[in-house]
């Protein structure tokens, strides 16, 4: 059995929860910095900035996940390699898209064939964060404009009637006080960016998921050693390791909500206040 641990195939086991990690820290900055562009869009004073903030809130809260997970890998990496062919392969005289095919020349492949594997793994690694970031930045705007509408309107008109410029009152005012009626909301949102990364497996990127099917099957394409059905303690391990992260998770954000919420005038803060006294 110790034999069986040590193999190369159960080392890449023990890597790919490396993967999710990376993953998450990753697309949590991401997907934040495309929540606030959406969330300061969708209040801005320009009309067609307001029109595109608001939509992109809409439409990817409308559609279901594992849509956009899918279309948004396949569009970028289309669109990149549309890109390219026009660029490296001007003379080139076929049509990019032939029924259900889509050919370009062999010098706008992203990456190239001749590339090595790992440059192909990080490519479908980044384009998997994308499309992590665009749903879940989504979410994370619509937290962070009901954020920024929390935020005491006499506190902005104060800092106005000092001489602030808008944008002073946004960066000095608005943005600071909105992180604590934010944090719950990115604190659920965290949660379920953790639970939702299994959804690596779809995109073709060799995660838990997918090494936990493979060793624990009977049968595998990729290991040949013959065992049971061991898939349940594979995915026990799963479980396992999931539970830990939101655990750790939750101890985290609650001292970030505790300090920030601290001389606060909110249910959080009242509820401090009355603890201390």
């Amino acid at each position: 059995m110790l034999c069986y641990l040590t193999t190369g195939k159960q080392m890449l086991f023990y890597g790919s929860f490396g993967i999710v990690l990376v993953l998450l820290a990753v697309t949590a900055p991401v997907a934040l910095l495309f929540g606030f562009s959406g969330a300061l869009a969708a209040r801005s004073r320009i009309t067609p900035l307001r029109w595109i903030g608001r939509t992109y809130t809409a439409m990817v809260r409308g559609v279901p996940d594992i849509i956009f997970f899918l279309f948004v890998p396949i569009a970028m990496d289309e669109g990149i390699e549309y890109v390219r062919n026009r660029i490296k392969c001007p003379d080139w005289n076929q049509p990019v898209f032939a029924g259900n095919e889509f050919h370009v020349c062999a010098a706008a492949k992203m990456p190239l064939n001749s590339a090595p594997q790992i440059y192909h793994e990080i490519y479908g690694f980044s384009l998997a964060v994308i499309a992590f970031a665009v749903v879940f930045g989504a979410f994370a705007a619509n937290v962070l404009y009901g954020a920024m509408q929390a935020v005491p309107r006499a506190q902005l008109e104060t800092a106005e009637a000092y001489g602030m410029t808008q944008a002073q009152v946004t960066r000095r005012v608005l943005i600071p006080q909105m992180w604590t009626y934010a944090l719950p909301g990115l604190s659920n949102l965290w949660m379920i960016l953790i639970k939702a990364t299994p959804l690596l497996f779809l995109l073709g990127i060799e995660d838990i998921v997918y090494w936990a099917r493979e060793l624990g099957a009977t049968k595998s394409t990729v290991y040949a050693y013959p065992h049971p059905d061991w898939r349940v303690y594979y995915f026990l391990v799963l479980l396992v390791f999931y539970l830990v992260m939101t655990k750790l998770s939750e101890i985290v954000l609650t001292r970030i909500n505790r300090k920030l919420s601290f001389g606060q005038a909110t249910a959080g803060g009242e509820a401090l206040r009355k603890a201390d006294i």
